[in-house]
């Protein structure tokens, strides 16, 4: 008997030691929860969101923020630029988590520096960490008994499909986002068939994206670094978002004017004061894209 309890207890004891030693699993990761920019400009900045784009404003979140735009369930905020002549006004991207203590958890197993947990004023649960090349990423979990206001008729996209910065080393980016994080490719093309300008990877648990804009200068102009650091707004109907917009009082100049991407789906950009771009797209592509075919569920209102 004695041996028999002895055998059982060693058992109990591997058992244990191998729950122990597993590595944690990743939670879902669900898609971009905000992304947040620098300003020099806020009466532009309003003029664009509010007017133009006819987004309403909530009060601000984070220590230093401004003004938060809804879109949707997801927001795109804004505060002042602490250094007004720096080539860069976006501040940080966040995506959204179903277990933000088990990603925290997983991040550290897996090498990623990760700050303790914070709460924010809507009962939200974040904590943000670098990427490879020092972009600012936030996961946030919210909270289950947040209110999302209703988009009004004058909003012209309910969804931020995607959002894009500047890569330099896709190999390292890479490890971060896909071998660690899990996001899955989507679509790759660029300015010629025979050139990969930019990458798209979907987050793992559904159809937002990262867009890597590659194959820029090092040192970009503020100009340059706005077209590539930007958000995406999805639409269903480039004709209908674009008159949407005029009824607001904009009109076709300058980069601003309807145009078809490269990968097959109708585009729109506008800018913000500081040049950063906000990217009206439609949900599916009009047309077979250019470089690759698409290997992931297009996003929907």
């Amino acid at each position: 008997m004695k041996k028999l309890i002895g055998a059982f207890a060693i058992c109990i004891f591997a058992l244990a030691a191998s729950a122990q030693s597993k590595p944690p699993r990743r939670p879902h990761i669900l898609g971009i929860d905000h992304v947040s920019f620098y300003t020099t400009q806020t009466d532009g900045v309003k003029t664009l969101y509010n007017g133009t784009l006819g987004l309403v404003s909530a009060e601000p979140l984070e220590p230093g923020g401004l003004v938060r735009y809804i879109v949707g369930k997801q927001w795109v905020g804004y505060s002042t630029a602490p250094d007004p002549n720096a080539t860069d006004r976006m501040d940080h991207v966040a995506f959204t988590t179903d277990n933000i203590i088990a990603l925290r958890k997983y991040l550290v197993a897996n090498g990623v520096k990760a700050p303790a947990i914070e709460g924010r004023a809507n009962h939200s649960l974040s904590f943000m960490v670098a990427d490879p090349e020092g972009h600012r990423i936030e996961f946030v979990e919210r909270s289950k008994t947040e209110k999302t206001p209703v988009p009004p008729d004058s909003a012209v996209s309910h969804h931020m499909i995607h959002t894009g910065f500047l890569v330099y080393n896709r190999e390292a980016e890479d490890h971060f986002y896909r071998e660690i994080l899990g996001f899955r490719p989507y679509w790759h093309g660029g300015m010629q068939d025979d050139k990969t300008d930019w990458v798209s990877i979907q987050v793992p648990d559904g159809t937002d994206w990262l867009e890597y804009m590659l194959n820029q200068p090092e040192h970009p102009d503020l100009q340059r670094t706005g077209v590539m650091n930007h958000i995406s707004l999805g639409v269903v109907d480039m004709t209908k978002a674009q008159a949407l917009i005029e009824s607001h009082g904009w009109k076709v100049h300058g980069g601003e004017h309807p145009q078809m991407g490269r990968d097959g789906k109708r585009q729109l950009n506008v800018f913000d004061p500081d040049f950063s771009r906000i990217e009206l797209m439609e949900f599916k592509p009009a047309e077979k894209p250019c470089c690759s075919d698409f290997t992931g569920t297009h996003p929907s209102e």
